[in-house]
């Protein structure tokens, strides 16, 4: 579980700090035994004794978290995160509790400080591949919730503009008062309006649709957007996550090319990163194809 990060006003006694720290580890101690009443209780005594600790909130924010009680796992991490603002653990657990909350927004924000501090401390910590698998789900829900209400906006208002245009013209189209040549000008000009309208709004909805990833921005292993690409010193690009996970499993050998590999040659691909990035911001539909298999979170 999480270390201590104590602020000490000088009011509580030695004595009761010790005593809350001793419940704290007991607390610990039920968690991994699957005994997450008790666990609760052990931390819930360890704060009402030394709420200045804010693992203690983080840790029953975990056992919360296990029993999908998003509003206390945001209610503990938020306390925790006003003792430590880098506590790693307050920002993936409330970064998880927004997801299932469905405030992407927020949720981004704190998942991706998370992935910083964890990133900074121990860039091999397993929860990094987890967050970003969040993070990626939130940014692609958050694009599609925001392309649907697009869609229907440019309906209604393709709509109301054809409507307008009709109007228009059969207020121009007076009986009696228009003769042949008028008229076939005013349908003329009707038409060429209706087509130039029907023309930008399915622009405007095309840049709207899911289109294809460029080659270049996609792994050779798995055919996705690349997330943290790594290039060989034969000069290819791959996935780090899958390339580790080939060497590990398969052998130490390049997938493409079949020559030895280790994992100190591997150097991070800046270059294609960077350009990800770029793509990513003006494709966010884009993060879909980034996606990764459900991983099991507890």
């Amino acid at each position: 579980m999480d270390g201590d990060f104590l602020i000490d006003d000088g009011s509580i006694p030695p004595s009761v700090i010790k005593q809350a720290e001793m419940i704290r580890l007991h607390g610990n101690e039920c968690y991994k035994r699957n005994r997450l009443g008790a666990a609760i209780e052990a931390y819930t005594e360890a704060i009402a004794l030394n709420p200045y600790v804010a693992s203690s909130w983080t840790n029953r924010a975990q056992c919360f978290r296990r029993r999908k009680d998003w509003h206390r796992v945001e209610e503990n991490c938020r306390k925790a995160i006003k003792l430590d603002p880098s506590s790693f653990k307050g920002h993936y657990l409330l970064g998880i509790a927004l997801v299932e909350r469905d405030e992407y927004v927020d949720a981004i924000k704190h998942l991706e400080k998370a992935l910083y501090l964890v990133s900074a401390f121990n860039p091999e910590d397993r929860t990094i591949q987890m967050a970003r698998t969040l993070i990626v789900k939130a940014k692609y829900t958050l694009w599609e919730q925001e392309a649907t209400a697009k869609s229907c906006q440019l309906l209604d208002l393709r709509e109301a503009c054809r409507t307008s245009l009709e109007e228009q013209f059969l207020n121009k189209l007076v009986p009696g008062l228009n003769d042949e040549k008028q008229i076939l000008e005013e349908t003329e000009m009707y038409k060429r309006r209706v087509d130039f309208l029907s023309k930008v709004f399915d622009e405007a909805e095309a840049s709207n649709n899911q289109q294809e990833v460029p080659d270049y921005l996609c792994c050779k292993i798995s055919l996705e957007i690349f997330n943290d690409p790594v290039i060989t010193p034969c000069g290819i690009t791959y996935e780090k996550a899958l390339l580790l996970d080939h060497l590990r499993k398969v052998g130490p050998f390049e997938p493409t090319t079949r020559k030895p590999l280790q994992t100190d040659q591997l150097v991070p691909n800046l270059a294609i990163k960077e350009a990800v990035l770029d793509f990513l911001a003006k494709n966010r539909w884009a993060y879909k194809s980034m996606e990764i298999p459900n991983i099991i979170l507890d």
